[in-house]
């Protein structure tokens, strides 16, 4: 958070979200900090690669960064955040918008099915993880 902290008290409100994406790729670097941009993550249907999200960043292989300069986070934020966290391995993830105030806002979504699912699949010799029968 202080790497998002030291970007907009920098470079304050008004910047397209590519330009704070920008600069804090080079705040990140600066800090020492692992991270990987525009990362595509699979949404996986029926155990093939239907659609690709585009992650702003990953920090340390454990966090997507969505990155925002919006007037304030709104519900569509949140959805789209969840959204990446729904679709990866991940589990955590901060939606940081440079607006007129700065703003973080903290999800998480726990992927333990997905882990059991793909556990299983490896044990059983799978090379895809396969869904769950649902029963309705």
């Amino acid at each position: 958070m202080g790497v998002f902290y030291e970007v907009y008290n920098e470079l304050g409100y008004g910047f397209l979200e590519s330009v704070y994406d920008e600069c804090l790729a080079i705040a990140l670097a600066e800090a020492g900090l692992a991270h990987r941009r525009q990362v595509s993550i699979p949404v996986v249907f029926r155990g093939i690669p239907a659609a690709f999200f585009k992650a702003d960043f990953i920090l340390q292989d454990e966090i997507v960064l969505e990155l925002k300069s919006a007037q304030s986070i709104e519900k569509v934020h949140v959805s789209q955040l969840l959204n990446y966290l729904r679709a990866s391995d991940l589990e955590l993830g901060f939606i940081l918008n440079f607006g007129p105030k700065p703003q973080f806002r903290r999800l998480a979504f726990s992927n333990t099915r997905k882990r059991n699912l793909r556990a299983s699949a490896l044990i059983c010799g799978q090379t895809r993880p396969s869904a769950p029968d649902v029963q309705g």
